[in-house]
């Protein structure tokens, strides 16, 4: 879809931006944007991980040493079972393996056979409530608590959008009507306390956080959410953020405020190629 700026090359187009990100290999005291101690989530948005999204969407591919570098390094966090250890001390929880099978997908690795089996344990430990919870309760124990966490659920469902179970697999759409549901009640749901709520409808890019355009973006390419009339209400208040056909970022993580790609309040090209792959994915 990257034909929508069509022959551009984004790497020239956004070098100053890149080179930014570049500067800052280093800042967390080790290696790829991680810690001395291969911590590759803490530091955000110049984390391991984040710095993996917003090279892929910048044009980096697995073609680039760079990339090959970075999934290395995530990979050696991967435990035969599935799991993701993204800290060498410290539980791991459902959230950190989903957010690395995430970022892998991103950067071309998604039928890789570690990610094959990480896949695999995703669906043994689903909810039955369709979404993934981590058992780690940091604002207590109440009746929200007993559901899933629909931010990991979404990046979930942004991985597996990569696989052959998409709209074949109803384990999928049972997580699509997890979402769905959750914006029907809007409330804080699952242990971590997600909501929907003025923050959710604020427009973010890249993809970091649980809000409004990565709900809709996820759910697009899900032919049971693409005619469910929860997913074309959040759809329709996306559409009143698109001026003269482009997309505005609303909230970009405040160190990125300034980046060409996500400027703050700003029209991103970028951004609007994914609106444009929602409208692609309805439309099919």
């Amino acid at each position: 879809m990257v034909g929508y700026l069509g022959k551009m090359n984004l790497k020239e187009r956004y070098k100053d931006d890149i080179a930014i990100i570049m500067d800052r290999i280093n800042h967390n005291g080790g290696e790829l944007w991680a810690t001395k101690d291969k911590k590759i989530c803490k530091g955000s948005p110049y984390s391991t991980r984040d710095v993996a999204i917003m090279l892929s969407e910048l044009g980096f591919s697995q073609k680039d040493i760079i990339i090959q570098d970075i999934a290395s390094l995530i990979f050696s966090s991967w435990r035969p079972d599935g799991r993701f250890k993204i800290s060498p001390t410290g539980a791991i929880y459902p959230c950190h393996t989903i957010g690395m099978a995430r970022v892998l997908c991103y950067l071309g690795y998604a039928a890789d056979h570690r990610i094959q089996k990480t896949f695999e344990h995703l669906l043994e430990t689903q909810q039955e409530d369709g979404g993934w919870k981590c058992n780690k309760f940091s604002y207590g124990r109440g009746p929200e608590t007993k559901y899933s966490n629909p931010g990991p659920t979404l990046e979930a469902l942004d991985a597996f959008r990569f696989t052959d179970l998409t709209n074949s697999d109803k384990r999928l759409d049972n997580a699509v009507d997890f979402l769905l549901w959750h914006w029907e009640v809007k409330k804080p749901t699952g242990p971590c306390h997600y909501g929907i709520g003025s923050l959710f409808m604020k427009t973010e890019f890249p993809f970091f956080r649980y809000n409004l355009f990565y709900y809709c973006f996820t759910l697009s390419f899900f032919k049971s959410a693409q005619t469910d009339e929860r997913f074309e209400e959040a759809l329709t208040l996306l559409k009143e953020k698109i001026a003269n056909g482009k997309m505005t970022v609303e909230n970009p993580n405040k160190r990125l405020g300034d980046m060409d790609f996500c400027k703050k309040n700003q029209q991103s090209e970028l951004a609007t190629i994914k609106f444009k792959y929602i409208m692609k994915n309805i439309s099919e």
